[in-house]
Parts: C-alpha cells; sequence; structure tokens
C-alpha cells in the first residue's frame, strides 16, 4: 500500500487536501483536511447579539446571503419576530438569485473543465468540451458569467449589495421595492430564462423541471444545450458508477413562505425511504480543537494543534450518530423529486452523476418559482417587521444553502453573544472522521477510485470533489 496526498485543490474556495491510501490502483482509505483555521466562532462571541448579521456573512463571499439567512433565522427565533408576506418573498428572491448563480459558478467553471484535459483526448465529445469549457478560452463562460452577472443584479435590487448585505434582517427585508422595482425583477428573471433555455438546457424551464425517469433524461441528452454534453460525457464515463456514497441524504427545507418551503425538510436514505432526524452532534476526535460538548448549543471551539491523531480544522457533524450527505441531491431527494429519487435507486447511493444532475434541474425548479414569487410581491404593503435586539434567549437558524444544509445555533445571555456554533455544509460533506473512526460522506466516496498507474493523480478522484461543490472557507469554523 502507498500513500498519495493530494492538494492544494485549485477551483476551490478555501484550502483542501487529500491523503489517499492506495492498494492495487485504487483508493483503499481516504481522509479529508480542512486545512485554514478561521475563527467565526470566537470572534462572535462578546459582541452585541446583530452583530451577528454584519460578521456573520463575512464568512463566505459566495453563499453570503444563505449565511445571512442563517443569522437571521437564530435571532428571529429568540424574538418572536415574523416577517411579513413581502419579507419572506423577497428574502427567497435574493437567496435564489445567489444559490442559481453558485450551481451555474460550479457547472460551468470549477467542474465541467476537467473534462476538457489532453488525458480524454480520445473521447468523442473531447473537441466539443474544449471549444465549451476550457479554463480561459472555452465560449461557455462567455455566454454564462453575463447571464450571471444581470441575474446578480436582484441583489442590488433587494439586498442594495452582494455580498455582505445588512438588508436581511429577522424580520424580513428592509428595502421595500416599487411598481419599477418589481418590474426589473421579472424582467432579469426573463432574461435569465432566455439564457438557460437558450445555452444550459436547449429546452424550456418548464420541460426540464417535468423530467420524472432516467429514460427522459437520457433522451434529453441527445438534445442541444450545455447539459446535454455533460450528460453525453457522463454517460459515456459511467460518471453513475463514481464517487457513490450511500448515507442518509439531509435537508433543511428551503425557500420558505406563508404556504410552506418549496423544498420541504427531511431525511431520506438513498432509495427514498424516510429516515428520522436524529439530534445533530459534532465531534471532534479528529480535528483540530480542544474537547468541547458534542451538542453544538452548547459546544466552543478553541483550536488545539497538538491533538493527536487530528488532521483537518473540520469538525465531524453526525445526524442521529452517523453522517449524513447534503447538498441539491439531497434538497431533491427529500422533496420527492421522481428522477433524482430514481437514479439514487438504480445505484442504492449518491454518485457524481446525480449530485450535478440535481444541482442543474435546480436551477429551473428555482427559477420558475422565483418567477411566480417576483409577481406575488405586493408593493403596497411591507417588506420588514421591526425587531429587538434580544437580551437572552437561544435560537437556531436552518437555510439551505446552495452545497446544502447550514446551521447557526445562538446562545444569548445579558444582551451579548455566549456561544455561536455553525456547521457549514460543506463540514458535513467532507467531515473527517468521528470517535468510532467512521469516514465522512466524501472520505467514503473516494473509496474505490482508481488512481492510475504508480498513484498517478487521475483526475477521476477531482470529479469526486468537485462534485460535492466544496466551499472550505465555510467548514473551517
Amino acid at each position: 500500500m502507498s500513500r498519495l496526498t493530494v492538494g492544494p485543490f485549485n477551483r476551490v474556495e478555501g484550502d483542501l487536501e487529500l491523503t489517499l491510501e492506495i492498494e492495487d490502483g485504487r483508493v483503499a482509505e481516504a481522509r479529508v483536511g480542512s486545512t485554514l483555521y478561521r475563527g467565526f466562532e470566537q470572534i462572535l462571541v462578546g459582541r452585541p447579539a446583530f452583530d451577528a448579521l454584519t460578521i456573520a456573512p463575512r464568512i463566505c463571499g459566495i453563499c453570503s446571503v444563505s449565511q445571512s439567512l442563517a443569522a437571521a433565522a437564530a435571532l428571529r427565533e429568540i424574538s418572536g419576530v415574523r416577517p411579513p408576506p413581502n419579507g419572506a418573498l423577497a428574502a427567497n428572491l435574493v437567496h435564489a438569485a445567489e444559490n442559481i448563480a453558485d450551481h451555474l459558478s460550479h457547472f460551468y467553471l470549477f467542474f465541467m473543465p476537467d473534462f476538457a484535459r489532453e488525458s480524454y483526448a480520445q473521447r468523442p465529445w473531447h473537441g466539443e468540451i474544449v471549444r465549451r469549457f476550457k479554463a480561459a478560452e472555452g465560449s461557455a463562460p462567455r455566454d454564462m458569467l453575463p447571464a450571471r452577472a444581470r441575474l446578480l443584479h436582484m441583489m442590488g435590487l433587494i439586498a442594495g449589495k452582494w455580498p455582505h448585505s445588512l438588508a436581511l434582517q429577522p424580520g424580513g427585508v428592509t428595502r421595500a421595492l416599487d411598481l419599477g422595482g418589481k418590474m426589473r425583477l421579472l424582467a432579469i428573471l426573463s432574461d435569465f430564462r432566455a439564457f438557460a433555455e437558450t445555452h444550459l438546457f436547449g429546452a424550456s424551464l418548464e420541460q426540464m423541471a417535468a423530467l420524472e425517469t432516467p429514460e427522459q433524461l437520457w433522451t434529453h441528452a441527445e438534445g442541444p444545450g450545455d447539459f446535454a454534453a455533460f450528460l453525453r460525457v457522463a454517460r459515456d464515463l459511467r460518471l453513475d458508477e463514481l464517487g457513490r456514497c450511500a448515507l442518509p441524504l439531509m435537508s433543511f427545507g428551503a425557500y420558505h413562505a406563508e404556504e410552506g418551503p418549496l423544498f420541504r425538510a427531511g431525511v431520506v436514505d438513498p432509495t427514498g425511504a424516510a429516515a428520522p432526524f436524529g439530534a445533530i452532534a459534532e465531534q471532534v476526535a479528529t480535528s483540530f480543537f480542544a474537547e468541547s460538548p458534542d451538542d453544538p448549543a452548547q459546544a466552543v471551539t478553541l483550536p488545539d494543534m497538538e491533538r493527536a491523531g487530528a488532521y483537518s480544522f473540520a469538525k465531524a457533524p453526525r445526524l442521529g450518530g452517523r453522517p449524513a450527505e447534503t447538498g441539491a441531491v439531497a434538497r431533491q431527494a427529500v422533496a420527492g423529486q421522481k428522477l433524482i429519487r430514481a437514479l439514487l435507486a438504480q445505484a442504492g447511493a449518491s454518485h457524481v452523476l446525480v449530485r450535478v444532475v440535481a444541482r442543474v434541474l435546480e436551477i429551473a425548479r428555482v427559477t420558475l418559482a422565483a418567477e411566480a414569487w417576483a409577481r406575488a410581491l405586493n408593493v403596497r404593503e411591507s417588506f420588514c417587521e421591526p425587531a429587538r435586539e434580544p437580551e437572552a434567549g437561544a435560537g437556531v437558524g436552518r437555510v439551505e444553502a446552495a452545497r446544502g444544509a447550514l446551521g447557526h445555533w445562538l446562545r444569548v445571555e445579558r444582551g451579548v453573544i455566549a456561544g455561536y456554533q455553525i456547521i457549514a455544509p460543506t463540514t458535513w460533506n467532507f467531515s473527517p472522521r468521528d470517535a468510532n473512526g467512521v469516514p465522512g460522506p466524501l472520505e467514503q466516496a473516494l473509496v474505490g477510485v482508481e488512481t492510475g498507474a504508480q498513484g498517478a493523480k487521475a483526475v477521476a478522484i477531482q470529479h469526486v470533489v468537485r462534485s460535492f461543490d466544496p466551499c472550505m472557507v465555510c467548514t473551517a469554523h
């Protein structure tokens, strides 16, 4: 058996290192290390409670809205304030814009360029992929980036700026739109629909959202569009056999409104069967942190660089004592999306193909919902209910970032933050081993992946890693 260290990774937000034990040209065991310590939880302790609305969004520059909404939700749980309907709709719209933009960046800039590598030069699709997706040269980013930038104009209309807006509050959104602002939102979404239907899907959003069976998916692979090009690559490389992980799939529920969330909360196994939403705990057995209560409501985050056996600045979150996978695949599986559930059931596990399909199809589903939310705004009514800064209490803010379940655990005493814990989506997916030695989701998904002769760094490893869309700066507390 030999050892292979892979890292740092390019096209990853933050620092990531893999230590792989190789046997007979395949990964026999993997350890996933987040090598950057950040300390946001300690920064927040001792500050006024509402400082979380300013500091927490700065955890990340690409999922800033998700961090804002999680902090606002935790404060809302303490204060009891209830946003008016417009506030919930406007928050959904800025959250949708950020999450769609993240999905686009992942597909076009992080994931697909790996297939333009020379190692795939003999594949029949290679020339097409090079023309569209080769880094710095392909034509696809020239189509996508203006559409993404136009979509993010929604942030300016509703949140004032992006990232790190202060407009997202426990009681709603501080900027009230007039009729002109509402019409601009609808125009932006119309422009984005045109891009998605022309370049990404080669079909209408409604047609994509209606896909229910693998047979329909593979029929779509014969058509135009960048998603169809990916499907042809995935079929040839059998990406449904790569990066398999048979763990519970967890979602906190996404895009809340009076009638309920667009995507419900819950846990399912890869066959689609409902699983219990067990207690959430975080362990530090192999993390560079001092011992702490497992309950995030009581935990502290104190670095311990001398900890024996530690290899990551990520803690090890567990759901009912088990690791869990989160992300668009979990969100869509829990929500009952038939195609995603069918692809999971075929393999009995998640895999590279289904993670990417779930992410891209979510673009269609969320864009359709965003059009409805924008039309539903009533510009004659309030967008925000004022909230008092709490003197004492505890709350949990749960949202779905693009990469999955994000939770903020907040405790306030005498007007200041006494405890703050954050479990980000990549903390779940890139978890190190727990006290029982059980690997996290990526560590399990990498086992069995071919590494090539003499332990060469096979591109397949990168496909598996990128299928989870890692954001390491959120991971490392």
